[in-house]
């Protein structure tokens, strides 16, 4: 069964054609994508498309086959995550005119952390607010920690404890255990948990209301997802930038690397603290498989769990490479991102239970 893969993201469009053995049989990218249904695309035939939905809530833990009521459903839940959901809704559209007359599937980058314990996943709030606004956390960056986390088992033949590091314009850490998410740091919303590109991650609740009283809710909201992070801090969104500056002895930058470290650094131990232990590190995404700097730095201040750098297998890997000593205790994995092949599974599964009907 031939798949495509629909990634729209707050910008940009990815199109992945996935043949049987998930084998990339084309694949198209817009860079800058106004969210237009009409593409002039030349792609192979498909029996199915899968598409990348980031926000589930509570009422999608699986994937599900697009009908008029679902897509309703998921543009419900857009204010729980408003630069993604709309652009996943015109992705959907898009893509119905390209195949109007096979299933089109919605993989949920929450559902996989639908497996969350109650302890790790429910908020300090009045039981009246969680249950009127289903507050909780969702967790994000779901179809990324899936894969990553069953490849990098495969490949090291160890667990079933497992820290998954998705680093990249958005970043998000999960605890695996025996393939179940069981913790993660993004929460309500992708705006939580590490620094990233231009989003603050998690922040005091009191700070957010000292500045309500003087900036508007609107204000708040655009700085926190569009002007904080690691632009804030050093004026670049990019990694690379940041480290150029720095290099140059640029203070701001400097400090934006030392505060990315430190929450990284808290983050993976935190995860491995809800796992009771550390089994295999994996990075992921554009940064964590291709800063070996970044990688370093967190590292090297974990050796008190058990983790260790091959210094040169870190600064040359290239694909899915072990980046720890073969002696130390913790392997340590960077596995190339492939959400498109957790999205493709889910279209055959969901588009193959419909067919059975």
């Amino acid at each position: 069964m031939n798949v495509l893969v629909v990634n729209a993201g707050s910008s940009s469009l990815k199109l992945s054609v996935l043949g049987e053995d998930d084998t990339v049989l084309a694949q198209h990218h817009v860079e800058r994508w106004d969210g237009t249904p009409n593409l002039d695309l030349d792609l192979p035939p498909v029996d199915a498309v899968g598409h990348r939905v980031v926000h589930g809530g509570t009422r999608f833990t699986d994937p599900v086959v697009i009908t008029p009521d679902v897509r309703r459903e998921i543009a419900a839940l857009t204010d729980l995550a408003p630069l993604h959901q709309p652009k996943a809704l015109a992705g959907i559209d898009a893509a119905r005119v390209l195949f109007p007359d096979v299933p089109h599937v919605a993989c949920f980058d929450t559902a996989f952390h639908r497996t969350l314990p109650a302890a790790a996943s429910t908020y300090a709030l009045p039981g009246e607010w969680r249950e009127r606004w289903d507050l909780r956390r969702y967790g994000f960056h779901g179809l990324s920690h899936a894969y990553v986390s069953r490849r990098a088992v495969e490949l090291a033949g160890s667990g079933p404890r497992v820290v998954t590091c998705h680093l990249g314009a958005g970043c998000s850490l999960a605890a695996v255990r025996d393939g179940r998410s069981v913790d993660t740091t993004m929460g309500f919303t992708p705006l939580a948990g590490l620094p990233m590109a231009t989003r603050s991650g998690d922040l005091d609740p009191g700070l957010l209301l000292h500045l309500l009283d003087h900036l508007t809710p609107d204000e708040l909201a655009d700085g926190l997802a569009h002007h904080s992070g690691l632009l804030g801090l050093a004026g670049h969104a990019d990694l690379r930038d940041v480290h150029t500056s720095a290099a140059t002895g640029d203070a701001n930058a400097r400090l934006a690397l030392d505060v990315f470290t430190h929450r990284l650094r808290q983050g993976i131990a935190a995860m491995t603290a809800s796992l009771g232990g550390l089994d295999l590190l994996v990075f992921t995404g554009g940064i964590g498989e291709h800063d070996a700097e970044l990688r370093a730095r967190a590292v090297n201040g974990l050796t008190f769990l058990g983790l260790a750098l091959d210094r040169e297998a870190n600064s040359t890997a290239s694909g899915d490479a072990r980046i720890s000593p073969e002696t130390s205790r913790t392997p340590i994995w960077v596995v190339t991102a492939r959400e498109e092949v957790e999205i493709a599974a889910g279209a055959r599964t969901a588009s193959g239970s419909v067919s059975a009907l």
